[in-house]
Order: structure tokens, then C-alpha cells, then sequence
């Protein structure tokens, strides 16, 4: 159990399906020129944490917000020990929404998240599997119910269970071989990983946060880009991230999914496993939407390569972190990549 709690079992896997030329450091992210009005942010476990606080910290940035297997916004308020303890399992009982919300309150008195007017328009996806092991499918629920309160219609949030599912992000292997690759669906590892429940879950979610974007009838598979992160500083981010760009978004106007892996489910533990496999590509395809897809790397602080959703990448002098805020250091450099992708910024641009 403390294992499970502590999250700190293999810390140096190897990244899988490197070339021989892994030294040369790739490209800079690409200015695409993607829609400022077409950008949604999803994750999975610590990934569904930070996607939540991205999309509270700006949500005038962000049309859609999906998340899998991770509890309410500012669950764990800067305490490592509230995370694993009330914000994974509940062992300290469940988070009150009532604290997160004066919480939420005082940060917007001082402009550190969005106007509830933004945030109200959102959509959103929820999504956990019943038999989860790692976070307690309990706080999914309370996500959910924090978000009916900011959003202006219950017709804008969808809440999805899987009965069989554990820890993990579901997809619809479409090959044995690629099945094989899998983690089962039930997954009672200690860590968040791609299920094979023969679901497409990334389809569903992208439906329902753009219900009105017709597929195209004719397309042909896009181009998966490794590219430098070192633009983008911030405690905790890999050397290199992912982005899918499909062929009709090389011009411009597509738009754009920003998603985030759970703890050991980066690069140095799963390869590009998770940018190949998630389903969010095929989707893309389909509707013009180019993928994001950052790297966060494990550290002393962080040993699961985890985004930051307790505090673990600010200052050690902050007794209160400001990780899920504007001010977050990985939340900025997120930012920033999305600034890249809508041509907003020119630095380090080939």
C-alpha cells in the first residue's frame, strides 16, 4: 500500500523506439497557425489533475475540457501528503468542495484564475473506471459535481463510467499486436496506462466537446513530430514532446488538442506509446485537429514523472505553491506551447 500511495517504483525505464540518432535534438515546436476558439485540454490521472487547473486558470483559452481517472480542481492545495491521502485514495475522507471553492475564490480576487463567465461556457468530459485502485472513482464523481456548479448547463458536462475499467486511459485496439501492448483493462498497477477495454473513450470525448465538427469523408494519416521542449522551461518537463499534425492542418486554421499523460506514462517510461495509442490521433485526422502532446520527466521530487498537481515544481520557499494557478511554472510553459501552436510567439522558431 505504501508502494501504491508513494508512487516511486521504477524510476529509469528506457525510452522505447529510440533511433540510433536520438542525440540530434529535433525541430522547435511549429507556429500552425491552429484556431485560438477550437482548444481543449484533456489528461489522464496527474494529467486530468492539470488539465482541470489549466482550464480554471484560463478557461477564456480553452473551448473543452476532458478528463479520465483524476479528482476535483485544487484537491491536493499544495500538500504532497493531502494528494496521496485525500486526492488518490480517501483515507483522510473526501476533499470538501466547499474549501476548493473559497479557494478558486480568493485566487480569482487576486486575478490568478479566470472569470466564472469563461469557465461557465466550457464543455467537459468525465471519465473513470469503476474498478480503479489508484484514485478513488469517488473523487471523479466530486469533479463532476464541481463542475455542474461553474458550468451555465448541465447539457454542457458528460460523465462516462466504465464498470470493468481500472487505472488508466481506455482505447479500442484495432490489432491484436497492438493489443498485446496494452495494459488490461481492469490494470491494477500502481500507475495510469493505456487499457485495452475496446473502447474508443478519446473518440466519445472529442464528440462530445465538438459536437458540431463534421468528420471529413476522405483524409490520410498525419505526421507524429518529436520536438524540442527546451523553449519552454519549467521544473519537471522532459527534454522533448510530441505533436500529432494531421495533413490538412499543415497550413493553418485546424484546431487543437492539448493532452496530457498520467505519472509513468511519459516518454522515459512508455515511449511515444501514449501520442500512438491514445485515439486522439485518428480523431485528429478526421476533423483537422492537431495534438499536442508535452513530456513531463521524473525527478527526486517527482519520481513518476507526474505533472504537477500538489506544488512539487515551484519554489521550495512557497509555504503556499502556486502550482494551480496562472503563476504554476508548468502551467505557463503549457500555455506557452499553445501560444507557439497559434503562431502567437516567434522565439525559436525554425
Amino acid at each position: 500500500m505504501l508502494t501504491r500511495l508513494l508512487l516511486a517504483a521504477g524510476l529509469a525505464v528506457p525510452l522505447a523506439g529510440v533511433a540510433d540518432d536520438a542525440e540530434v535534438p529535433p525541430d522547435s515546436l511549429p507556429a500552425l497557425g491552429v484556431a485560438a476558439d477550437r482548444t481543449s485540454v484533456v489528461g489522464v490521472s496527474s494529467g486530468g489533475y492539470m488539465a482541470t487547473q489549466l482550464a480554471v486558470a484560463w478557461p477564456e483559452r480553452f473551448h473543452g475540457l476532458g478528463v479520465l481517472a483524476a479528482g476535483p480542481w485544487g484537491c491536493a492545495r499544495g500538500k504532497l501528503s493531502r494528494a496521496l491521502n485525500q486526492c488518490m485514495m480517501t483515507r483522510r475522507g473526501e476533499p470538501s468542495l466547499a474549501a476548493l471553492e473559497t479557494r478558486r475564490a480568493d485566487y480569482q480576487s487576486r486575478g490568478q484564475v479566470g472569470k466564472d463567465a469563461n469557465l461557465g461556457r466550457l464543455r467537459a468530459f468525465v471519465w473513470h473506471g469503476e474498478q480503479d485502485g489508484v484514485i478513488d472513482p469517488v473523487l471523479g464523481d466530486l469533479l463532476g459535481e464541481q463542475l455542474a456548479a461553474w458550468l451555465d448547463d448541465e447539457q454542457q458536462l458528460k460523465m462516462a463510467r466504465d464498470e470493468t475499467a481500472g487505472h488508466g486511459w481506455p482505447v479500442a485496439a484495432d490489432s491484436a499486436d497492438q493489443a498485446s501492448a496494452l495494459a488490461p483493462c481492469r490494470n491494477e498497477g500502481e500507475e495510469a496506462n493505456l487499457l485495452a477495454c475496446g473502447e474508443d473513450v478519446a473518440g466519445a470525448m472529442m464528440d462530445w466537446l465538438y459536437p458540431e465538427r463534421a468528420a471529413r469523408s476522405e483524409f490520410s494519416a498525419g505526421e507524429l513530430r518529436q520536438f524540442d521542449q527546451s523553449d519552454f522551461d519549467a521544473r519537471g518537463l522532459a527534454d522533448s514532446g510530441y505533436v500529432y499534425v494531421p495533413d490538412a492542418c499543415t497550413g493553418g486554421g485546424c484546431g487543437a488538442t492539448l493532452a496530457l499523460h498520467g505519472c509513468r506514462m511519459g516518454a522515459e517510461a512508455l515511449g511515444d506509446a501514449f501520442a500512438r495509442k491514445s485515439g486522439l490521433n485518428a480523431w485528429a485526422d478526421a476533423h483537422d485537429e492537431v495534438v499536442l502532446y508535452p513530456q513531463a520527466e521524473s525527478t527526486l521530487a517527482n519520481p513518476q514523472g507526474c505533472w504537477d498537481w500538489w506544488g512539487f515544481a515551484e519554489s521550495s520557499w512557497q509555504l503556499h505553491p502556486l502550482h494551480d494557478t496562472r503563476d504554476g511554472t508548468q502551467a505557463g510553459a503549457l500555455l506557452e506551447m499553445l501560444d507557439r501552436l497559434q503562431g502567437t510567439s516567434d522565439a525559436g522558431q525554425p
